[in-house]
């Protein structure tokens, strides 16, 4: 198997009860790409992206990580999520902790490494978001669009090999976006493996090797960017671009 695939998903199905929401994925991402997935709500792709960092359990297929083939039954899924960092669409920060806590936690708890260490880690990606003057805040106290960078920060602070994002600005007011999609956009140019459920279309036009348009639960079309949104294939990818672009 080529290397450089970092996530091969092959026949992947998925149901809650009788509602079948994936059918017969078929996904490659490859190291350093940035893959958005685009479509209308319902239409299986926050429960495509949990499937890839075993949030959800899927019912059928491969998924294989960085070469390896993941099976609940075989894997430590929690050790498997410590590579696949996920940020969410609500930021899910703890209250109770400062913004530099919020980072050092996992890397302390789950990793069970040095505090020095991790807090000398956790410092530095804070100053990567642009948060380091909010070290010793609350959640409580930040932005929406604070509140998602320390998120990133958060799941950087893992050291993980892929990051998924699930929809991360839908959440934020307007003028909040761009300060997440910056920090994202700076992770792509350095190389991160990404997949990033979005309604931004000006991101996935600028950042992404491949958009890939779900539609019922099915992938119903994959390509650049730039040729999907002016030119796609399929009536439905047309009909979609068309009701938001």
């Amino acid at each position: 198997m080529d290397e450089s695939i970092m996530i091969n998903v092959e026949k992947l199905n998925k149901s809650f009860g009788d509602l079948h929401v994936l059918k017969d994925i078929n996904m490659v991402v490859k190291q350093s790409e940035v893959v958005c997935l685009i479509g209308a709500s319902g239409s299986g792709k926050s429960t495509l992206l949990r499937c890839l960092n075993f949030l959800e359990i899927k019912d059928s297929g491969i998924v294989t990580i960085g070469g390896e083939k993941i099976e609940k039954e075989t894997h430590d899924l929690n050790e498997v999520r410590a590579r696949v960092g996920m940020v969410f669409q609500h930021f899910n920060l703890f209250p109770h902790k400062t913004v530099l806590e919020n980072v050092m936690e996992a890397p302390i708890y789950v990793k069970k490494r040095q505090k020095e260490e991790v807090m000398k880690e956790a410092k530095a990606l804070l100053k990567k978001v642009g948060l380091s003057d909010k070290e010793n805040v609350y959640p409580s106290k930040l932005s929406g669009g604070q509140k998602q960078r320390v998120a990133i920060a958060r799941a950087l602070a893992m050291k993980p090999e892929i990051m998924l994002f699930d929809e991360p600005t839908s959440a934020l007011d307007p003028e909040l976006v761009g300060e997440v999609l910056s920090t994202m956009k700076e992770l792509a140019e350095e190389g991160m493996t990404m997949v990033v459920v979005t309604h931004e279309m000006g991101f996935a036009k600028e950042v992404a090797n491949w958009a890939v348009y779900l539609h019922g639960g099915k992938i119903v079309e994959v390509g650049h960017p730039k040729d999907l949104f002016t030119n796609p294939k399929e009536e439905r990818t047309k009909n979609f671009l068309d009701s938001v672009l």
